[in-house]
């Protein structure tokens, strides 16, 4: 599993805009109290079966790929879908074929009927995922995947048909909000229809879990959607609590019932890119380069925004981002990453592009009948 994770440190070396995750979020770090996604002691495990391979030429490891029946998607999609994941090559056609080989006929003799992917381990709605197919010269934002562009070529050479694709969309927060929006937001407010509250700091769990609950009700009917569970729920609030700022994260309430969440974070990978020196790059050095400089992040990503069914239409989302707007503003942020949009999510890639929201990036994922 070592050799697993080091081959991507190999692979792209040097390269100006590739970010990986910490070697203790595959791995696990006591210090860093990381449990290791990539160990059998992780709570993701579970619900799911995975398996790892590596491709390897006279003793140098040349790709690699994951494997994973996630049990519990399937049951909630009532499917048999298998995944892969954690897809890199070298740029060689054989070696693709391969890989993804060897997880067809294990995804295949574990009873699935389609193998889909790249992923993380999975193409569910809260994984990193996609293979880039566009927009491969722009940073990479906290949680989002970057490949070189053969990638896609060599996937659809092994014989995957596109399923389904997402966008990024960037926004230059040091323009004016459009008049439309900002109008939209005066009238919420005015007619005293919603109003707002940031993450309150002091019931941060608490708020984390109400974010959940309105996430499992908002996206329930998009492609890709499993609910979460609670040790993602824990694994998130650990995560998000040092670089997190909260009026970055906004409710919308009717009454005191919250009915919308918009939530932003601060991009960790400013200060998590690679050095490329042999002190720079460990993870406790990473981490406590982004601790330290926390304050000195000028972009965020816009991970989620969700709108309980019946209060769509209503202008929570002009009204959240217009404050978030306004402080972004405020603090100096000066770009906004808002991702992964699903392509057939018209509405919302509307609501962005009337913020100004220019795409920036497309993702695919693939699919093979087994």
């Amino acid at each position: 599993m070592r050799d697993f994770v080091a081959f991507h440190w190999r692979h792209y070396r040097r390269h100006p805009v590739w970010v990986p995750q910490l070697d203790g979020d595959l791995l696990g770090n006591r210090l860093l109290d990381l449990p290791g996604l990539l160990t059998p002691e992780h709570p993701y495990h579970q619900g799911a079966r995975a398996t790892h391979f590596l491709a390897t030429r006279n003793g140098t490891v040349l790709g690699r790929v994951s494997a994973v029946i996630h049990d519990r998607f399937n049951g909630y999609h009532a499917c048999q879908v298998a995944f892969f994941g954690f897809f890199e090559t070298v740029d060689d056609q054989c070696v693709a074929q391969a890989l993804l080989t060897a997880a067809c006929d294990w995804a295949r003799a574990h009873g699935a009927t389609v193998l889909r992917g790249p992923g993380e381990y999975a193409n569910v709605t809260h994984e990193r995922q996609g293979c880039l197919v566009a927009g491969f010269e722009h940073q990479v934002a906290v949680d989002q995947t970057w490949n070189p562009p053969y990638y896609g070529p060599l996937i659809e050479g092994c014989g995957f048909l596109k399923v389904m694709d997402y966008h990024a969309y960037g926004v230059d927060l040091t323009r004016p909000l459009p008049a439309k929006v900002v109008g939209i937001a005066h009238a919420v407010l005015s007619r005293r229809q919603l109003r707002t509250r940031a993450l309150d700091m002091r019931r941060f769990a608490a708020d984390v879990r109400l974010i959940v609950d309105i996430y499992n009700q908002a996206w329930a009917s998009n492609w890709g959607f499993l609910p979460v569970e609670d040790w993602e729920v824990e694994a998130l609030v650990r995560a998000l609590r040092p670089i997190i700022d909260p009026e970055l994260v906004r409710f919308a309430l009717k009454g005191d019932e919250p009915v919308a969440v918009l939530g932003a974070f601060p991009d960790p990978n400013v200060w998590l890119r690679p050095r490329w020196r042999p002190y720079g790059d460990s993870d406790v050095v990473r981490v406590g380069r982004l601790l330290s400089r926390r304050r000195r992040i000028d972009r965020f990503r816009l991970m989620f925004f969700g709108v309980l069914p019946g209060f769509r239409g209503v202008g929570a989302d002009s009204l959240l981002f217009t404050e978030v707007h306004a402080h972004a503003q405020r603090r100096g942020y000066r770009y906004a990453d808002v991702s992964l949009l699903l392509e057939g999510n018209a509405k919302v890639i509307r609501a962005v592009e009337g913020l100004g929201g220019r795409r920036t990036k497309t993702w695919r994922i693939f699919e093979l009948t087994l």
